[in-house]
């Protein structure tokens, strides 16, 4: 999977080499490249933001920086393409193939300071993390690439594919080097998805990461200050899919944490990241029994801590019985902490033990009467 994130922080973004995320990035599970805003802007001062119409207090973000940085990044189609998002093909393109289109030419820039034209767009390329495997960026790295708008077919993986490979050229490498191992190309009239955080979104759920996580190629825009100019969301959709989300009914001071916390959430679903990967099958809002449920509390040696002792049935053995506490467990939590959750419940779904459990905690099955 492919994660472009564009932030005017991108040294936020360091923990994403260490840890599940690290080692997924060194393995080529996960290939992240993280992109300075500022580096698409004109004037001397790098200025990303300016402020509202309609007056009020804070800054709101300029759209012309955005626009050249997903402009650069996911390059508009070529006319004989449609400019609507939808299915991909699968038809691959070979590895010296090229995406049509450019990126917006400099005379559709913003004028600098002076109202002169500017010249071309500084190159993103500086700023961009080199690939999983640590090698020198690949050609989507390469400041022709990024000032061109032209971003090389081996740059950009298909489903499925790995990290970019570097590029031969800047490596070092023959041409007989490439061959032996060749980049990965990007699969025709593949678009990628815009995820944009927002507090005005809405809610990012467990079923968002593992949606996400079946996708080839995501993009985040980290918005600050009063967020980006709604503009920049509404011609994105012209040409791609774009989700704003939320975390949750708080505001944050930027869209970088929004988004370390969702990667986290959708890298740790890839396959091959996670060392069982059973183990997400027990996580709360887990797809099956664990939807709309809270995991229960859990437990490891030693078996008495500070005279606390193991519930009786973890160290029975008896995998039925565990199986059966561990989903009161998850019904009991549910109902303390968000009982709202449990609205979500088909009750159909719910057994004659699952029923008691409920009751005893205060919460109505089919028609029941709340206990006291």
């Amino acid at each position: 999977m492919r994660l472009d994130i564009v932030t005017i922080f991108p040294e936020y973004f360091a923990a994403l080499d260490i840890s599940l995320m690290g080692k997924a990035r060194r393995t080529g599970l996960l290939d992240v490249h993280v992109h300075d805003l500022r580096d698409w802007t004109t004037d001397r001062h790098r200025t990303v933001d300016d402020t509202p119409y309609g007056g009020g207090p804070g800054m709101v973000m300029k759209p012309g920086p955005w626009g050249e940085a997903l402009d650069s990044i996911i390059p508009p189609p070529a006319p004989h393409e449609p400019n609507i998002p939808g299915t991909p093909p699968q038809t691959a393109l070979s590895p010296g193939d090229s995406t049509g289109g450019s990126a917006s030419s400099a005379s559709s820039r913003e004028p600098g300071p002076q109202g002169a034209t500017p010249g071309p767009a500084t190159s993103p390329g500086a700023s961009q993390e080199p690939g999983a495997r640590g090698g020198a960026p690949g050609a989507a790295d390469s400041p022709s690439a990024a000032s061109s708008g032209s971003v090389s077919s081996a740059a950009l993986p298909g489903p499925g594919q790995g990290a970019v490979s570097p590029d031969p050229a800047s490596s070092g490498g023959s041409p007989a080097d490439d061959e032996a191992a060749p980049t990965a190309p990007r699969r025709a009239g593949t678009v990628p998805r815009l995820i944009i955080p927002t507090p005005s979104g809405r809610p990012f759920t467990q079923a968002d990461a593992a949606r996400y996580a079946a996708e080839p190629w995501l993009v985040f825009a980290c918005g600050r200050y009063e967020g980006i100019d709604s503009r920049v969301a509404e011609e994105a959709r012209t040409r791609m899919p774009v989700d704003e989300v939320s975390l949750g009914d708080f505001v944050l001071a930027g869209g970088e944490v929004a988004v370390l916390v969702m990667v986290e959430a959708i890298g740790r679903l890839l396959p091959g990241v996670l060392g069982n990967a059973d183990s997400v099958a027990d996580d709360s809002f887990a797809p099956g029994a664990m939807e709309s449920l809270l995991e229960g509390p859990v437990y490891t040696k030693p078996p008495v801590w500070r005279e606390r002792p193991v519930p009786d049935v973890l160290l029975s053995g008896h995998h039925g019985a565990i199986a059966r506490w561990r989903r009161d467990e998850a019904l009991r939590r549910t109902a303390r902490h968000r009982p709202e959750l449990l609205a979500r419940l088909a009750p159909e779904t719910l057994d004659k033990r699952d029923r008691a459990v409920l009751r005893e905690a205060g919460f109505p099955v089919d028609g029941e009467d709340m206990a006291d």
